[in-house]
């Protein structure tokens, strides 16, 4: 703490990321990173930018790559926002569209940054219990509000909630945004992107970090009406006007135009979750359902810390919260067949 500090700063409480170790030879399943690398033609269109050009600014509004979203999706450029990393989007999301004096809702067990933005912004909220399987109940958020936020699937327990449930929380919530953060959507669900056009206060936030393997590249996007998307554009340009670089537009249209591998590397994921559900149930696990790039499981015999230390001292590091009601839970990530039975053999 410092005299120099403005008063508000002694009181935050910042988000801790997963852990990056230094270590090479780690099987490193903590992070939720995509264990393929990115698109070949992503690659080659940032390396086409590395050139004389980059003395010159970027894009300050990456219609290149707003364009390529709004084709994938099936929308309007200008119903699609982009950031450095969907965590600037939330944050920016946060500051523009719930300072509304009533509590934004979201669930107890959920994405760990959404305390931290209001607290940074000064947003009074309502952590809303999941029920005894884990899953959001919509009909637990019809209460005064002054909007809504939840991952979808869920983080950390990769629970999906479905398009017709997302629905009737927008008809029952038609005068607060509703914002579903989509990170791990295209590893088993359906995008609520379908229903943008009909309800106006629905906003979808995506990154590029997981599905397309960008996590090092920070891109992030949201599509909504467009009256939500000026918002984040004057909070954009109030406070960064040139949010993504030259070479991250490149990479990240490249990404969303070669369609064929994106699918290609969701298909493999998909595939390894559902063996390594198998093999972990074969354990002992519980494991709940999962429609994200990693599961979320317990065993009724072991202590999940200490699994979580056990592992880590045979080379394998997953993700242990130590939070109410998870706390024997350990996220595991999806990682290669061969990095996944790595950790089976340390099981």
């Amino acid at each position: 703490m410092s005299k120099f500090w403005s008063p508000f700063v002694k009181d935050l409480v910042p988000y801790v990321p997963g852990e990056q170790p230094k270590l090479s030879k780690l099987v490193k399943l903590n992070t939720n990173e995509n264990p393929y690398g990115p698109s070949p033609k992503a690659i080659a269109a940032m390396q086409a930018e590395l050139s004389d050009s980059l003395r010159l600014y970027p894009d300050p509004n990456g219609e290149r790559l707003k364009r390529a979203v709004a084709e994938h999706y099936g929308v309007r450029p200008e119903q699609v926002f982009v950031g450095n990393g969907s965590d600037e989007v939330l944050a920016h999301a946060f500051h523009g569209l719930f300072q509304h004096g009533k509590p934004l809702l979201f669930p107890d067990v959920t994405y760990s940054f959404y305390p931290v933005y209001c607290g940074l912004y000064g947003i009074e909220y309502e952590a809303i219990a999941l029920d005894d399987n884990f899953q959001i109940d919509v009909a637990d958020y019809a209460r005064p509000n002054g909007g809504i936020v939840f991952p979808n699937p869920n983080a950390p327990t990769g629970c999906l909630l479905g398009l017709e449930a997302i629905e009737r929380l927008l008809q029952a919530n038609p005068d607060s945004v509703v914002l579903v953060d989509e990170a791990y959507i295209d590893f088993g669900g359906e995008s609520a992107i379908a229903l943008v056009d009909r309800y106006p206060n629905l906003l979808v936030s995506q990154t590029l970090s997981k599905s397309r393997s960008l996590a090092g590249l920070r891109v992030g996007l949201a599509v909504g009406h467009p009256d939500l998307i000026e918002a984040l554009e004057r909070i954009k340009n109030s406070f960064n006007s040139y949010p993504l670089d030259r070479i991250a537009i490149a990479g990240a249209a490249a990404a969303f135009e070669d369609r064929e591998y994106f699918e290609q590397t969701c298909r493999q994921v998909i595939a390894s979750r559902e063996d390594l559900i198998a093999s972990m149930q074969k354990l002992g696990f519980e494991v709940l359902p999962s429609a994200a790039n990693f599961i979320f499981a317990r065993h009724p015999q072991r202590d999940g810390r200490q699994l979580a230390e056990q592992l880590r001292e045979q080379g394998v590091i997953v993700r242990h919260f130590k939070l109410p009601r998870v706390d024997q839970f350990l996220r595991i990530t999806i990682g290669t067949p061969e990095q996944n039975q790595a950790l089976l053999q340390a099981l």
